[in-house]
């Protein structure tokens, strides 16, 4: 049979662990034919009485050529077994059948002439300088003219043995950490390293007699971009391959020249574990045995240019608490207890479904909590107030706390502030059998610059685009990723699918798309290139965000898609397959937050009430567009920090004024097509601005605080807004259709005064007045339907409980058939100061 040639790899027949190794027979002594000359230059048979160590030596150095000045290339102990016969120098001794304890045996030679097993000038040095890209085709066990090849790259060691069965072979040092030797075998044994270090030794397994652990069809689908489970497959996993345990590492740096791993299982020291190259895909990849879950890793990266950068895993799953940056091997064995949620959400989709968002910063919600401690609190808390879903601002790793998680360093992992990856997907199943929905931010506009990082990640521009006007987020100082290139757009579309399948998670609520959306974004004239059809649209982008929602969408049943898109972009929650006057097909997202609304509300109540009737257009103006979006009105943490005040001191006036008009306009948000989402704190009307550092004041609920029935009463309202919103589907059911509207009066601008109509699938109404004046209006005439016998108040924001004066509507109110407001008939209304008054027909 011809040998492969030394530079190949391991056999490609069978994986190591599959290829012979039944024990042989016992040796039997061969005669040299008579009177028949041996080869030139063939040795003597040993000795019957030289011991089993001389004897092995003998033949492993008759396998080898020994130029002038050279060294023997190993010393093989036959513990069991017999003792091996010697070899010619010119052929290896061919193994016989193994004694029972496994040991390779040597038989007699062929016409084959060995060769050094040490590894050669140019493989040495490569390896050396982290820049070889195929250690797997120098190291470990070769079939070579002459036997079976063994070497070994180990820094620091004092000496490498070969353990295979009971046999022992110790392997010569040639320096620098190289250990090689020949043994005259026809197959390569299974074998272990016996590796000695000063004042301790250790046996393993041998990382290079590995076969790839990632497939072709894996490796196709990572080029093409469109492996949607990627994180099984590059990062670190623990797994059993070849029957060994041990961790699987790969990585994706197409441009570096040699990449290593380097953890605290090898003294941050990645020189003996150099990774390699698979074909043209760029992943780098490698086998370590014997290593497992809670070791730390980085990987050490050569650049084009020959330094050296170490980077965290870009696909952890598992990371250091910061400041700290390593990754962590991590796999998981949560189960999960919320499958009849699972099953349960997707029987109505969310735009056609009750949706009330508490949005949570996870570390200052309660400071100093772990995910586990949140489970015990967060879900109960969320319930009591009527909230259907919490929305959590970014888990995913950052390495600064005051980005509250908007710049991601660790795509794939939470962040360990408080936990595990599995103590995270605790919180997220307890919330669900609380029946509470968990939407989690998502940003994959931007990530920061660390250096440890994502940024040039190997040596070249990768993650980000490579025209540094691109790249450059103008507002952050962040870089944006090149979503032009598939192997990103891959990176990030199984990102979202990660979050959603791994954790379950029901929603993604994607941060800053108008940023992605538009070239010229926050940059001047000469700072930024139109498309290829001379317009501003980031075409790249575009595609990347259908992909993200189609895909989602398609894998997932029952999650929402929610964009954070501050424009008139056209079709922002239009199917991607549906193309708009603009030309583009939709972006393909389920809800779209409503920052028109959101911007005109708050400006109309940040004004004296007897200035409002000049800014009366700002609250009626978001139903000019209502319907040309599924929208969520958001009063989300950007409105109530730096400088912009909390929600209840934004508004004018005294204490009470401030409080009333708070109230007014909760009801009001309540009741307008969309969907609701208000921030932690806002709930009891916190009057200080948030702060990560010390999250919401709920020293203000303290029953000793003097105030305190002022901010349980603003709670109060909260849940029962959400008590009578889930139980009225004409607040929810039609949030994206026309038919589920009607003013009843949109211009009474002088009264400070909106009222209009919401209606379900069945027509059943629900009446809506909204009074923004501190004064009280007695037989206020509102035009109504005349086929509701009576109506009756359900929800009146100026109850003394909720902190108000207590004007009400008590009695059942009867329609007049006076016709008002353009409505066959109407009713007299007492309406309170600062207040929002809901009736349904009695």
């Amino acid at each position: 049979m011809t040998p492969r040639p030394e530079s190949s790899g391991p056999s490609p027949e069978q994986p190591a662990d599959r290829r012979r190794t039944e024990p042989p027979a016992p040796a039997r002594k061969k005669k040299p034919a008579k009177k028949q000359p041996a080869p030139a230059a063939a040795e003597k048979p040993a000795a019957r009485k030289t011991p089993a160590k001389k004897t092995a030596s003998a033949a492993a150095k008759a396998a080898t050529p020994q130029p002038a000045g050279s060294r023997a290339v190993g010393t093989a102990r036959g513990d069991a077994g017999g003792t091996p016969r010697g070899a010619s120098r010119t052929a290896p001794a061919a193994v016989t059948p193994a004694v029972p304890d496994g040991t390779p045996r040597f038989a007699p030679p062929e016409a084959e002439i060995a060769v050094s097993p040490a590894v050669d000038a140019g493989d040495r040095e490569r390896l050396l300088h982290g820049t070889h890209h195929a250690p797997h085709s120098v190291l470990g066990a070769h079939r070579v003219p002459g036997g079976v090849a063994f070497r070994a790259f180990r820094p620091y060691a004092r000496a490498v043995t070969v353990v295979s069965g009971g046999m022992t072979v110790d392997l010569h040092d040639d320096g620098d950490g190289f250990f090689s030797g020949l043994l005259p075998l026809r197959e390569v044994p299974a074998y272990r390293l016996r590796v000695m270090y000063e004042g301790t030794e250790l046996e393993t397994e041998d990382a290079y007699r590995f076969l790839p652990t990632l497939g072709e069809l894996d490796l196709h689908l990572i080029g093409e971009g469109r492996h949607e489970e990627l994180w099984t497959v590059l990062g670190a996993h623990p797994m059993t391959h070849q029957g060994v345990d041990g961790t699987r590492f790969s990585v994706w740096a197409p441009n570096a020249r040699g990449v290593r791993v380097a953890g605290s299982f090898n003294f941050w020291d990645g020189a003996g574990f150099p990774m390699r190259s698979l074909g043209s895909s760029g992943v780098w990849e490698l086998f370590v045995p014997g290593i497992g879950e809670g070791e730390l890793y980085k990987f050490e990266i050569t650049r084009p240019d020959g330094s050296k950068t170490v980077r965290a895993d870009p696909m952890a799953r598992r990371t250091e608490v910061p400041p700290a940056t390593s990754s962590i091997v991590t796999s998981s064995r949560y189960e999960w207890g919320d499958a009849q949620w699972l099953e349960r959400r997707a029987e109505t989709p969310a735009h056609r479904a009750p949706l009330s968002v508490y949005e949570v910063h996870l570390p200052s919600w309660r400071p100093g909590l772990t995910y586990r401690q949140l489970a015990d609190q967060l879900p109960a808390y969320v319930k009591d107030l009527g909230f259907t879903h919490v929305e959590l601002m970014p888990v995913a790793e950052h390495p600064f706390g005051g980005s509250w998680g908007y710049q991601v360093t660790g795509f794939y992992a939470p962040t360990a502030r408080m936990g595990t990856p599995d103590d995270f997907k605790y919180l997220v199943d307890a919330l669900h059998r609380a029946g509470i929905g968990v939407i989690m931010d998502w940003v994959p506009a931007h990530f920061p610059r660390d250096e440890w990082a994502l940024a040039e990640f190997d040596g070249r521009a990768l993650y980000e685009h490579s025209d540094p006007l691109r790249a450059a987020h103008p507002d952050w100082g962040t870089l944006e990723f090149d979503f032009g290139r598939r192997e990103v757009r891959n990176f990030l579309v199984a990102n979202a699918l990660y979050w959603c399948e791994e954790f379950h998670i029901d929603g993604l609520r994607v941060d800053a798309v108008a940023s992605m959306l538009y070239l010229d974004y926050s940059r001047e004239p000469g700072e930024w290139t139109p498309n290829e059809h001379g317009g501003r649209e980031n075409l790249d982008a575009v595609a990347f965000l259908q992909e993200m929602n189609a895909t989602v969408y398609r894998r997932v049943p029952g999650v929402v898609t929610i964009a954070e898109e501050s424009t008139a972009w056209d079709g922002v929650t239009r199917a991607t397959h549906h193309r708009g006057p603009s030309g583009f097909g939709g972006l393909g997202f389920g809800l779209k937050w409503n920052m028109g609304w959101m911007h005109d509300s708050l400006e109309y109540m940040s004004h004296e009430p007897v200035h409002r009737k000049y800014h009366h257009g700002e609250m009626t103006f978001s139903m000019v567009y209502a319907y040309s979006e599924n929208y969520v009105l958001p009063i989300s943490h950007d409105e109530v920090v730096h400088g912009k005040r909390s929600l209840v001191s934004k508004m004018p006036g005294d204490w009470w004024r401030q409080r009333a008009d708070l109230r007014a306009y909760l009801g009001f948000m309540w009741a307008h097509p969309g969907k609701q989402l208000l921030f932690m704190g806002q709930e009891f009307a916190q009057g200080a601005e948030w702060s990560e550092v010390h999250g919401p004041d709920w020293w203000l609920l303290d029953p000793h605080y003097g105030a305190e029935a002022d901010h349980r009463g603003v709670r109060d309202l909260v849940r029962d807004l959400n008590t009578v919103y889930r139980a009225t589907p004409a607040l929810w059911q039609y949030d994206t259709e026309p038919a589920g509207f009607r003013w009843v009066t949109g211009d009474a601008a002088d009264d400070n005064v909106l009222a209009f109509l919401r209606y379900d699938a069945d027509g059943s109404p629900l009446l809506a007045v909204c009074h923004f004046a501190p004064v009280v209006r007695h037989d206020y005439r509102v035009g109504v339907p005349d086929d509701v016998p009576a109506w009756h108040e359900v929800l009146n924001t100026d109850v003394a409980r909720y902190g108000g004066s207590d004007v009400t509507n008590p009695d059942p109110v009867k329609p007049e058939p006076q016709g008002w407001h353009g409505l066959p008939a109407s009713i007299r209304l007492t309406l309170p100061p600062l207040a929002t008054v809901w009736l349904r027909p009695a």
